[in-house]
This record gives C-alpha cells, sequence and structure tokens, in this order.
C-alpha cells in the first residue's frame, strides 16, 4: 500500500508538471518553456521527497533529513528559475503579445499558488523533529516515574530520618549525630540520594526535602532533650535552599521561632559547595549566623584553605576524611603539611584550625589502626561505620518528628510554584 501511495504522489506530480509546462509551451512564449522545465524539475524534486522511507533506524533517518534538506535547496533553485519566467511571462503580458490575457493571468495566479503550497509542505516536513529514539524514550519514561515516585513521596511524607553518631576521640562517646534523608517507595523500597537526589534536583524539589528534614531534625533535638541527652545534630542542606527566594524565608522564620536550637543545629555543606556560594547564599547564611546557628563543611578535598573566610562565614566544624588526613599530613616525606603554611606541621594542623574557632573531625574512618594515626594527629572526633552506620530511628520516634500535614501542603505548593516559574 505504501509503494502504491509513493507511485501514485510521483506520477500525479510529474503529469501536473507536465501538464503546466505544455499549456504555458502551447501559449506560444519563449519565456513558458523555462517555466515548463523548471516546474517538471518540481515535480521531480517533490516525487524524490515523497519517495524517501521513514525507517526507524536513527542514523539512516539523519541520512534521509539531508537528503530532504538537498531537495529542498534544488527545489528552492527551481522556484527561483520559475519566479523568473514568471516575470517574464508578466512582462509579456503587459506588452500586449498575449491576447487573452484574463485567461493567462488566471494560470499565472494557479503557478504560483501551487509553488507556494508546495514549498511550504516541504518546509514544513523538513521542520518536523526526528521520531525519538527507542532508548531515549525508556530514559524519559524512567525519569517521569522516578519524579512521580519523589512527589509521591513527599506529598504523602515518607521521608526518612537516618542519624549516624559522631563521637569523642578516644573516649568514642556519641556527642553529635549526623542526619541524612532516605525516600520510601510506595513499596516501602528505601531510596537513597544517590537514586533521587540529581533528579530532585532538576525539578527544584531539594528545597523541600531540605525543609521536612530540618523539621524532623528540630522535633529530634528536642526529644534528645528531654532525655537530658545534649546531642547535636549535623543537618545536611543544599546550596539551592540557601539561595532559594521561596524557601529560605520559610527556612528563616522557622529557625526564628526555633532559635533556642542554635547550639544544638549545626548546618552542613559540601567544601565544593561552600566555595560555590555567592552573594545571595553568603547573606542568607549571615542571616542565620544572626540567630546563632553554625555551620560545618565536609567532603573537604584539600587541606590548604583559607580559614580566614572559612571563620568568617561561622564554619566552627570541618570534617576530613580519615585517609585524606593521614595522606596529606603523616605520609609526607618531609614535605611541608600545607604549602601557604609552610612551618605548620602535621601534629600541628588540629590546633591551627582551632584557633579559627574550627574543630576538626575525622570521617569515614573504618579501622582501628586509622583511630592511631587520627590519635597522633590530636584530632578530637571522629564518625564512620567503625564507630556506628547511619540507622533509621524508630518508627514511634519517626512519628513524633512528623510536620503538620499544612507544612508538607507549603512546601509542595511552594516547589510547584516554583517549578512553573522557571
Amino acid at each position: 500500500m505504501r509503494l502504491l501511495t509513493q507511485a501514485f504522489l510521483f506520477f500525479g506530480y510529474l503529469f501536473l508538471a507536465l501538464t503546466v509546462g505544455a499549456f504555458v509551451w502551447r501559449a506560444g512564449l519563449g519565456a513558458g518553456a523555462g517555466a515548463a522545465g523548471a516546474i517538471g524539475t518540481l515535480g521531480l524534486m517533490v516525487a524524490m521527497h515523497v519517495g524517501i522511507s521513514s525507517r526507524a533506524d536513527a542514523v539512516a533517518l539523519r541520512k534521509e533529513i539531508e537528503q530532504v534538506r538537498a531537495a529542498h535547496r534544488l527545489l528552492a533553485d527551481a522556484l527561483e528559475s520559475t519566479q523568473v519566467a514568471l516575470a517574464d511571462l508578466s512582462q509579456v503580458i503587459e506588452s500586449g503579445a498575449v491576447t487573452s490575457n484574463e485567461t493567462l493571468s488566471g494560470e499565472v495566479r494557479m503557478l504560483e499558488t501551487l509553488i507556494q503550497q508546495m514549498s511550504d509542505t516541504l518546509e514544513q516536513r523538513a521542520a518536523q523533529p526526528a521520531p525519538t529514539n527507542p532508548y531515549e524514550a525508556r530514559h524519559r519514561e524512567q525519569a517521569n516515574v522516578l519524579l512521580a515516585t519523589i512527589h509521591e513521596a513527599l506529598a504523602e511524607n515518607r521521608v526518612d530520618l537516618y542519624l549516624q553518631p559522631v563521637v569523642s576521640l578516644p573516649q568514642r562517646r556519641t556527642i553529635f549525630y549526623e542526619s541524612f534523608t532516605r525516600l520510601r517507595a510506595a513499596d516501602d523500597r528505601v531510596m537513597m540520594p544517590a537514586e533521587y537526589l540529581s533528579a530532585a534536583e532538576g525539578e527544584g524539589l531539594v528545597p523541600a526535602i531540605d525543609n521536612l528534614l530540618l523539621f524532623r531534625c528540630a522535633q529530634i533535638v528536642r526529644r534528645l532533650a528531654r532525655q537530658d541527652r545534649k546531642v547535636g545534630v549535623f543537618c545536611n542542606v543544599a546550596l539551592s535552599s540557601l539561595g532559594d527566594e521561596t524557601f529560605f524565608p520559610q527556612f528563616l522564620n522557622f529557625l526564628s521561632e526555633n532559635r533556642d536550637l542554635n547550639q544544638a543545629l549545626i548546618f552542613e555543606l559540601g567544601q565544593a559547595t561552600f566555595d560555590a556560594r555567592g552573594a545571595v547564599e553568603a547573606r542568607n547564611m549571615a542571616k542565620l549566623a544572626d540567630l546563632g546557628f553554625r555551620f560545618s563543611i565536609d567532603k573537604v578535598q584539600t587541606l590548604d584553605l583559607d580559614f580566614a573566610d572559612l571563620q568568617r562565614s561561622d564554619v566552627k566544624f570541618m570534617k576530613v576524611a580519615a585517609d585524606l588526613l593521614i595522606e596529606q599530613l603523616l605520609d609526607l616525606d618531609g614535605a611541608s603539611a600545607l604549602p601557604s603554611l609552610r612551618d605548620i606541621s602535621a601534629a600541628d594542623f588540629a590546633g591551627l584550625t582551632r584557633r579559627y574557632g574550627i574543630e576538626l573531625i575525622a570521617e569515614k574512618c573504618e579501622s582501628e589502626r586509622q583511630i592511631v594515626d587520627i590519635l597522633e594527629l590530636d584530632v578530637a572526633m571522629g564518625q564512620g561505620h567503625l564507630f556506628g552506620e547511619p540507622r533509621a530511628i524508630k518508627e514511634a520516634v519517626l512519628a513524633e518528628t512528623d510536620p503538620p500535614a499544612d507544612f508538607i501542603r507549603s512546601t509542595l505548593r511552594s516547589a510547584d510554584q516554583r517549578r512553573r516559574f522557571n
């Protein structure tokens, strides 16, 4: 059926071109011969375009599109020739060489209309996007399913809080916790940040997650205080949350109403995130500091930091991987610990950070051998699986930390408004 259709269109366009050309020739016009040849070329080009196969293979499809574009270029040349011929024809008509002016003018208008319609059709076909690659279609479908799962988990308050202890060294007494967020799908499958965070960032949902995490952390701190356990909680916050004009005012308002928690809640950012902060984020961090809240940086990649800048930004804690501390401070082979401070020895590094009001924490502690070296560096706190893995708080405790329904609705509504605005 497809072959019959193509054949029909081919011969139809060819017949049209030959008929119009014959008509102009019979009119006895020299310019008409040029028009007939041009229109014949037009018919062949259109037939070539119609005959192109629409195979699904992406590489072949791109080649076909290029062929269409090449045919369109040839057609444009043919159209230009036809327009020249028509202009000559008009001159002949005006000079009175043709007696049947009314009839011939009608045929000229018919030709111009036909040419314009064919040109428009080819341009529309050439501008149509190629069919979506099957792999891209599956990827888009999976992304949509993931986004729906994230939004549903937030709407139904399936946001779990995990806590990992931060201990004093060498006593190993828990003095802080670091909080982590996990989302649960409808089938109770736990979703790790690596699975959902990128998609959530793309949809502007990270501030909503941060708001829910903040609310839960505040409730956990209050619950621990009722048990006379003066334990603080590190609460991760994204740079997008600090700079978001919709969410940060809510964030700041909540903390203003809970200012008594300023010594128990510590906001944590990665070093790369801290370094990437702009004027808006820095100003909002200062607003939190004015309320008495402190900051921590983790995921540190180098010890050669601007400690004065950290101090000005109210950073009070710095988490460095145990292996990085050992590599850059102990395994030096006689080199200086810090290129910018060549007189600082390995044993002096923790003392240096304390002079800037920053307490050093060795994170990702996995073995007892690491602790021996960490203690040699006078590091007073540690975190890692050696001291305890992140664990979900009990369901009964989690229920106590549930935010009000209107808090969740307001958070998601703000996320939707922000997404529509962007």
